[in-house]
């Protein structure tokens, strides 16, 4: 599909418009008046959309804004739902069954509203369960027997109490974890530009740090690129899931035409819904909290963004914005090798507190790197 913006009009037009109105984002009369113009009231519900459902807030209608305007259109029923693998299935109605699922004691994996294999598994064991035919398919069988069942539990996280329990099962040593880091950009593609210093060759730089203090500590660290290419962010994903990643660990700098704007800010899967990729929040916590502690940079807290990125990397998935390059004291420190140095600590202690769960932990900001060693060789023996 072609990226849709204010001044745009035409069919394409006509139809987000329609979809907005059935949100209620917009007057039923001008989603429906055919003239199909992409107008300031229509930018106004596609950014109000996009924050609602952890989107770039940016007012444009691309693949990822349309995808989900698309999904947000369906609810449990209205079609039959089933794994596809060349092109899964997207929307609330997905997300409706596996939280259906969840409540009632399937593992349908992380509710993100993607029909995946975990959720076909978890939606099969249910039609055995339950004497239906047992196919992967949500038809009217399943939702006539999803609705007249009532859940064994409401509340709660269970989502959450699986993925702490397989980071309590991993344990507390970073020797044998596998992490993937994802410097971006890359190649032809340079990122954010000022004064010469680019973003790609940064996050590359700081990969390369980060690389090397995982592989002393015995982690298997792999890069998600080399210094020529730029992956896109699907095969990205792609090889985190191809090679059973443990934590993807996404690296970039920031930009905004404001030169005031600075800050490192630490971003996790969470999508409108209220559903959360729970460790990857706990990592972006730790990351954030450990940057702003180390570096002085302002913090500019963690937050649930539903990107590509994030949402199809099937391990605890967190992205990392350090610094604005458009921001001259920014600029000045990320310049600096020594102030990286201090970036690929903090981000490696980040790691380590998130396998402690918080037993022989010390504050924030004043665990270091030889502690991580010490604490390595004395689990080790």
């Amino acid at each position: 599909m072609r990226v849709l913006r204010r001044g745009d009009a035409g069919p394409d037009v006509a139809e987000i418009r329609s979809m907005l109105a059935a949100l209620d984002l917009l007057p039923s009369a001008q989603g429906s008046n055919g003239h199909g113009a992409f107008d300031l009231a229509v930018e106004q519900a596609v950014r109000a959309f996009q924050q609602r459902r952890g989107l770039l807030t940016d007012g444009v209608v691309g693949p990822a804004t349309y995808r989900a305007l698309r999904g947000a259109n369906y609810h449990l029923g209205s079609r039959p739902l089933a794994y596809l693998i060349s092109t899964p299935v997207h929307g609330d109605d997905v997300f409706a069954l596996q939280d259906r699922l969840t409540e009632l004691g399937y593992d349908a994996g992380r509710p993100d509203g993607v029909f995946g294999p975990q959720t076909e598994r978890g939606l099969r064991n249910f039609q055995r369960d339950y004497g239906l035919l047992v196919d992967g398919i949500c038809g009217a069988a399943v939702v006539r027997a999803l609705r007249q069942l009532s859940p064994r539990a409401r509340g709660g996280r269970p989502v959450f109490l699986r993925e702490q329990e397989q980071v309590r099962r991993a344990g507390p040593r970073l020797s044998g974890k596998r992490i993937v880091l994802d410097p971006g950009h890359g190649g032809a593609d340079t990122g954010v530009n000022v004064h010469g210093l680019r973003e790609a060759d940064l996050v590359w730089d700081l990969a390369r740090r980060l690389e090397g203090r995982m592989k002393a500590t015995g982690m298997e660290a792999l890069l998600s690129r080399g210094p020529a290419h730029s992956p896109a962010e699907a095969d990205r994903a792609a090889f985190a899931n191809e090679v059973g990643a443990d934590l993807f660990l996404s690296l970039h700098c920031d930009q905004n035409s404001a030169p005031e704007a600075q800050g490192v800010a630490s971003f996790h899967y969470g999508n409108g819904y209220g559903s959360t990729s729970t460790v990857g929040e706990l990592l972006a916590g730790f990351i954030q909290r450990e940057l702003a502690a180390r570096t002085g940079l302002k913090d500019c807290r963690t937050h649930r963004k539903t990107w590509e990125i994030l949402l199809k990397t099937r391990c605890p998935a967190v992205r990392i914005e350090i610094g604005y390059l458009t921001n001259a004291e920014d600029r000045r420190r990320l310049a600096d090798p020594a102030f990286r140095d201090i970036v690929a600590e903090g981000i490696l202690v980040a790691v380590k507190r998130l396998y402690l769960l918080g037993e022989n932990d010390q504050p924030t900001g004043t665990f270091t790197f030889a502690d991580v060693l010490a604490h390595e060789l004395a689990k080790a023996e």
